[in-house]
């Protein structure tokens, strides 16, 4: 499946979902948002096992979230449309019926890093790229859905600080604050990232969802 701003496709029995609009920081828009939502429909149509990586094809920027400019020239229902897609791309994905992961090879903020907390595993390039949410200081609260993806993240010391604060962590402070799984060089991430999915779709599927979601009760009360 190839789209304006995104690419699926179905390698060595996974999905891998390249994010291709990153002239436009691969920002977040309501033509992008339907877009995930039909890689979502075609994953979880797929048979048997499998797990998702997205990825991206551009070294600077995984996404900035939400496109600002485009945001603000929406009338009032545009904007509420949009933050319903929003959250409804948000839930799909942290309830999706397969392992996941984000390979992180770049800038993640905003929406590009809630987006990233509502992944199973995130995997991020070593020396280069920051994770930030900047909400607090863009003016921008979360809803209570975004609060539920983002308390996904294990430190609630390092969530804390990242909500309350504003600030962006390197790879490596992403790390030691458990925000992200691993840290490889830009050369062998997305390799390291495919092999780790490739080990995950070997779970059943079944089996691994039904465990996923059963830990994710505060998001699954938001479609109940």
């Amino acid at each position: 499946m190839t789209s304006n701003t995104m690419d699926l496709r179905v390698e060595y029995g996974i999905h891998i979902l390249t994010l291709t609009n990153g002239e436009n920081d691969n920002t977040l828009t309501l033509d992008v948002l339907s877009e995930y939502l039909a890689a979502f429909d075609a994953i979880e149509q797929y048979k048997g096992n499998t797990a998702l990586v997205v990825t991206c094809d551009h070294e600077k920027t995984w996404s900035n979230g939400i496109n600002l400019p485009w945001m603000t020239a929406q009338d009032e229902d545009g904007t509420k449309h949009f933050v319903s897609t929003l959250e409804e791309v948000f839930y799909r994905l942290a309830m999706l019926n397969v392992p996941t992961v984000a390979c992180l090879n770049g800038n993640c903020y905003a929406g590009g890093a809630i987006l990233a907390s509502a992944f199973d595993f995130r995997i991020m390039r070593e020396d280069r790229g920051r994770f930030c949410f900047p909400e607090v200081n863009i003016k921008i609260p979360f809803t209570e859905l975004m609060v539920d993806i983002i308390d996904l993240l294990p430190n609630k010391h390092a969530l804390k600080h990242l909500a309350l604060t504003g600030v962006a962590k390197t790879g490596a402070q992403c790390l030691a604050d458990n925000i992200v799984d691993a840290l490889f060089p830009l050369a062998s991430l997305q390799d390291n990232a495919i092999g780790f999915a490739k080990q995950l779709a070997e779970k059943d599927r079944a089996t691994y969802t039904t465990i996923k979601r059963s830990m994710r009760k505060n998001i699954a009360r938001h479609r109940q």
